[in-house]
C-alpha cells in the first residue's frame, strides 16, 4: 500500500492550519506588487492546487485585494496562507512559506518576472516568465 503525497502547514500562531492531497498543479515564485505587499517581501513562493485537495481549518479571514482576487490570512496573528481568483477557476495558491516542510517544494519557474525588483535576483535557472504564467 502506498502513502497518499500529503502536504500540510498553517499560520505562526497555529489558530489556521490547512492540509493539501497529491501533488500541486505546479510551484512559482511570483514577482507582483501585489504578493510583495501582502507578504513584505520581495517576492513570494506558491504552490498551486486544485481546490479539492485542499483542507482549510480554523478561522482563516478572506481579504479583496483586488476585484477578481482574494487572499486568506489568519485574523490573530497575520500570517498570510492563500491566494484565489477568478482568473484561476477551481485553484487555489498555498504559500510555500506556510508550510510544515517547506523545503519538500521548491518553485519551478518565477512569474511576474516583469515586475521583479533588480536586488532581489535569484540565481535558480528557472524559467521567468513576464506575467502570469501559462497552464495547459
Amino acid at each position: 500500500m502506498s502513502e497518499t503525497l500529503a502536504f500540510e502547514g498553517g499560520c505562526q500562531c497555529g489558530a489556521v492550519r490547512w492540509r493539501a492531497s497529491g501533488a500541486p498543479v505546479s510551484t512559482a515564485m511570483c514577482h507582483c506588487s501585489t504578493c510583495r505587499r501582502a507578504h513584505a517581501a520581495p517576492a513570494v513562493a506558491w504552490a498551486m492546487f486544485s481546490q479539492e485537495q485542499v483542507r482549510i481549518g480554523g478561522p482563516a479571514k478572506r481579504y479583496a485585494s483586488s476585484s477578481e482576487a482574494q487572499r486568506g490570512f489568519c485574523p490573530h496573528c497575520g500570517t498570510q496562507i492563500f491566494f484565489t481568483a477568478d482568473y484561476m477557476p477551481g485553484l487555489i495558491d498555498l504559500a510555500i512559506g506556510s508550510m510544515d516542510q517547506p523545503e519538500r517544494l521548491a518553485p519551478q519557474y518565477h512569474c511576474w518576472y516583469s515586475k521583479h525588483l533588480a536586488w532581489a535576483e535569484f540565481a535558480d535557472g528557472l524559467p521567468r516568465h513576464p506575467e502570469f504564467a501559462p497552464h495547459g
